[in-house]
């Protein structure tokens, strides 16, 4: 049998390391922990990278797929670590790194009526192995806010608009998703839900007019949650407000590390 040449082991002369080469936006099955049911099954878009030395033209991009295909049963959180180590031995890399993306799904309750319906939150895993392992789960929350300028300005009623809450974060303990979504919720105007009656409606509107919020309200009491949060090390929160009567957007941010204050 002929040997087939391996291009990306042939060597480069530009002398340039690159910091991540791999497979971009793969969608796959997983499995995700989950409060009330135990598991979940989802279909997440996954990012996979490398590091590449100066001297190597290019690494093995189907060797990615293998190792998600060995793992097909077991792509959950507990198993990125080994997944990554897998990573770095068979591409012959120093370092990992696993990006997840997912829909993730919470049943809540109509705040009045108790209607039930299935709400969606995007969430990420990202993990990176190096000499040490990291890790950081995401997830962004949608709410509503009210403007306290507007409330304050107008003789009739206020404009509001859904807002987005997107926090980054590092721990010690596991923490629920279904948790942080519910502690997350609390620093909005309102909570928004995917199936509201009439009494419903009435009550979240009247609840956001009751309790306006900037976005630099938002950020700055989510940042006082996770400050007091025992188990968060590190984390970052956005807020991007999704104006109804300007066409941009508000935004604000805040990140911080416990472990340097």
């Amino acid at each position: 049998m002929t040997t087939m040449p391996d291009m990306q082991k042939t060597p480069d002369t530009r002398k340039i390391p690159i910091n991540k080469v791999g497979v971009k936006d793969i969608s796959y099955p997983i499995v995700v922990m989950d409060k009330n049911k135990k598991f979940q099954q989802t279909v997440a878009r996954i990012n996979m990278y490398v590091d590449l030395p100066h001297h190597f033209k290019g690494t093995h991009m189907s060797r990615f797929v293998e190792i998600l295909n060995a793992y097909r049963e077991d792509i959950a959180l507990d198993k990125m670590e080994p997944i990554l180590q897998k990573m770095k031995e068979k591409l012959g890399a120093s370092s990992a790194h696993l990006e997840i993306e997912f829909p993730y799904f919470i049943e809540k309750c109509a705040p009045i009526s108790g209607a039930r319906s299935l709400m969606e939150y995007t969430c990420t895993f990202s993990g990176s192995l190096g000499e040490a392992f990291d890790f950081v789960l995401g997830v962004q929350i949608p709410v509503t806010s009210l403007c306290p300028c507007s409330k304050e300005l107008s003789r009739y009623g206020a404009h509001n608009q859904r807002s987005h809450i997107t926090v980054r974060l590092r721990y010690t303990d596991f923490i629920w998703i279904e948790d942080l979504v519910a502690m997350i919720e609390e620093c909005g105007s309102s909570p928004v839900w995917s199936l509201l009656k009439r009494v419903d409606e009435q009550y979240v509107t009247e609840r956001a007019y009751e309790n306006p919020k900037f976005v630099e309200d938002i950020v700055r009491e989510v940042t006082q949650k996770l400050l007091a949060h025992d188990a968060v090390t590190w984390f970052s929160v956005e807020a991007e407000n999704f104006e109804s009567i300007h066409k941009h957007s508000a935004y604000a941010a805040i990140e911080r590390d416990k472990k340097m204050t």
